[in-house]
């Protein structure tokens, strides 16, 4: 099928511009009105001024939007019960005629549907704690190895079993390229305990290796794991003891599945003061800067 463009999205892929994906769950799950229309427009903000053109992603009345007007926007960002869209059930959603917000999977999807080749976001799903029991693993994971995207991201949310979600990429075969440094990110704060299995240093060097899959015919796109800016993270000795606490409190009040993840970055932004929001909003906005260069290098590559 065939997604609906924006104007200037539809003006820039008929001109072999470069375009940069973006999620819409920040948007109708991540922060309330009206931060979370005005944090969308910064990171739209972003790209235009880094030289590409945003497209933000979303499901209207069962039509699939790559690139949103303004209105469309605010629409969105005041819109109530919202469906959170993945693979499993976007297509099930847009048969319904229903809205809906993607995730990163269904962002990929249809980044790939219009032809879009990279995506910037917060941070991918993984594999949440515990999941030997509850075999909780998020479909952004198979959707990297399975879509031709490269995403780039401050690494899969602190919330999540870092070391497993790795472990699961390596296994699906989805290059997990740490940028600038050689241990990966881990969300709100710049270093892990993680060695990179991989480094790239500029964004032509990821854009190159972003062709190199095309010409091997390898399946599956690229996570890009972009440290946040230093003088924006909250370190991660200071940061992990807050999560293990969330982790607690959330296991004494008998809160699973689904509803884990909301509850632990509302506790973890309380506990840090507000501070793991700034964090993310920072960390977005970095993400769509390097994803505006890595678009663009693409771009001058395929000329």
């Amino acid at each position: 099928m065939t997604p609906i463009l924006s104007e200037s999205v539809a003006h820039a892929m008929a001109k072999g511009q470069p375009v940069v994906a973006l999620e819409s769950t920040i948007i109708t799950h991540g922060m309330p009105y009206p931060q979370n229309v005005q944090t969308a427009r910064q990171v739209e903000d972003v790209i235009t001024q880094s030289g590409a053109v945003p497209a933000t992603i979303a499901v209207l009345d069962g039509q699939l939007h790559v690139g949103l007007e303004a209105d469309q926007l605010e629409a969105l960002a005041q819109a109530k019960n919202v469906a959170k869209l993945s693979r499993a059930d976007m297509a099930v959603a847009m048969a319904a005629g229903k809205t809906g917000a993607t995730t990163v999977a269904a962002t990929m999807i249809a980044a790939r549907l219009a032809g879009i080749k990279v995506f910037a976001t917060g941070g991918i799903g993984g594999v949440h704690r515990g999941a030997e029991t509850s075999f909780d693993i998020s479909a952004d994971l198979q959707e990297l190895a399975q879509t031709p995207v490269t995403v780039v991201a401050a690494g899969a949310k602190a919330i999540l079993d870092l070391p497993k979600t790795l472990e699961v990429l390596e296994t699906l075969g989805a290059p997990v390229i740490a940028y600038g440094q050689d241990t990966l990110p881990a969300f709100w704060s710049r270093q892990s305990d993680l060695p990179a299995p991989l480094r790239l240093d500029s964004a032509k060097d990821i854009a190159n290796a972003h062709l190199m899959r095309a010409h091997l015919g390898l399946p599956g796109g690229q996570l890009i794991a972009n440290p946040i800016p230093e003088v924006d993270e909250i370190p991660q000795d200071i940061l992990a003891p807050l999560i293990a606490q969330a982790l607690s409190e959330a296991e004494a009040q008998g809160i699973t599945a689904k509803a884990v993840t909301p509850f632990l970055l509302a506790r973890i932004f309380e506990l840090t003061d507000g501070r793991s929001l700034t964090a993310n909003i920072a960390l977005v906005l970095n993400n769509a800067r390097l994803a505006a260069e890595i678009a663009s290098e693409l771009t001058k590559l395929q000329e």
